[in-house]
């Protein structure tokens, strides 16, 4: 799953063991590629502090924290819950200022492109 958040993006799946397969369905990896976002997200939401960022410098998505899955789920009901603007990407833009232009851009971009997707299926 792909979250575009106020407090950044995250990619979240399945803990899975090194080898690669897949672990735990009950336990979920939150990646980041900024380490800021998780930072951000652990400071917003209490439910995640004491859980360890970890970082691995050769995957794509270099920063993670394995968390319970009731935790995100916990995270994410609360998101919906404060939920409370018509347009994601100037709120985004308004609430995480200039600080996180390279992220307000990468919203831009991904909104473009699926845009672009949704011309294309209507041809």
């Amino acid at each position: 799953m792909w979250v575009f958040t106020l407090y950044g993006f995250y990619s979240v799946v399945c803990a899975r063991n090194q080898d690669g397969t897949k672990a735990e369905t009950n336990k979920l990896i939150v990646w980041a590629r900024v380490r800021h976002h998780l930072e951000t997200l652990q400071g917003r939401f209490s439910e995640l502090v004491g859980y360890s960022i970890r970082e691995t410098p050769d995957t794509d998505y270099r920063y993670r924290i394995i968390i319970p899955k009731a935790r995100w789920k916990e995270v994410v009901a609360q998101m919906v819950e404060e939920l409370s603007y018509g347009n994601f990407k100037d709120e985004a833009a308004r609430s995480l200022g200039v600080g996180e232009r390279d992220y307000i851009h990468a919203l831009h971009d991904v909104w473009s492109r699926l845009y672009d997707l949704q011309q294309q299926k209507q041809q």
